[in-house]
């Protein structure tokens, strides 16, 4: 058996902690860099209407949430300069965009998953999952890593020229079948509102998730490995 001395393993640990210091600040440096890539769609899109709920309360955490410290939409530019091609599509059928959630910090990802654990804080579930519980929700609806983090996921839906959003059966962000995309008990209004969105945001490049009408993802992704972490501000 080899022996190592308290004074080498000391040297070891300051020499690892060092490592990952500078890992750390670089990856931060390197999200810092690519945050002149992403595009303030408010900004490119005066006209869609912007609901950020993670900036606020009303939302399953049900207080606002880490990294948003102003309701702004960011996507990379990749995605926002082909939402501006679906906004002009929607437009032309006398609809508009209404744009809940866009980049996502993976400070903000962390915030859910601290809260998802917290099986004891259960004040927004009659809202946001009432026929599933708490400890249901890690995986296929709130994950440890998301898409959103990279820049080029939006959820969205559509409103009408009076700014009424368009009948989806279920809200944003209700985690439950009923938000699957094709779930049956839907009606044919529904589901015919579900696929105006669909086809609009797909024409664009953007992919679908079967789960939840409301999220997309423009392809091919810009970072497919990144999960940026800069606030929104």
């Amino acid at each position: 058996m080899v022996s190592i001395s308290s004074s080498r393993l000391m040297k070891m640990a300051c020499v690892l902690s060092v490592i990952l210091l500078n890992t750390s600040l670089v990856q931060a440096k390197t999200s810092e860099n690519k945050r002149s890539e992403f595009i303030d769609v408010g900004e490119l899109l005066p006209n869609a209407v912007l609901d950020i709920r993670y900036f606020g309360r009303h939302n399953f955490v049900g207080a606002p949430i880490d990294g948003y410290t102003a309701p702004k939409c960011l996507l990379h530019k990749t995605a926002a300069n082909a939402l501006k091609n679906v906004q002009k599509a929607a437009q032309k059928e006398g609809l508009n965009l209404k744009i809940f959630d866009c980049y996502r910090p993976q400070r903000a990802v962390d915030h859910f998953v601290r809260w998802v654990n917290d099986l004891s804080d259960t004040r927004t579930k009659a809202e946001f999952y009432p026929n599933l519980n708490k400890d249901q929700l890690l995986g296929d609806y709130i994950a440890a890593k998301s898409g959103h983090s990279r820049g080029s996921t939006i959820d969205l839906t559509l409103v009408d020229a009076y700014g009424v959003e368009l009948d989806m059966a279920s809200p944003f962000d209700m985690f439950d079948t009923l938000s699957n995309t094709d779930d049956p008990r839907i009606s044919a209004t529904q589901k015919a509102n579900r696929y105006k969105l669909k086809t609009l945001m797909s024409d664009a490049g953007f992919a679908p998730y079967s789960m939840e009408w409301w999220h997309f993802t423009y392809q091919p992704q810009a970072y497919p490995a990144t999960y940026f972490n800069f606030v929104i501000k």
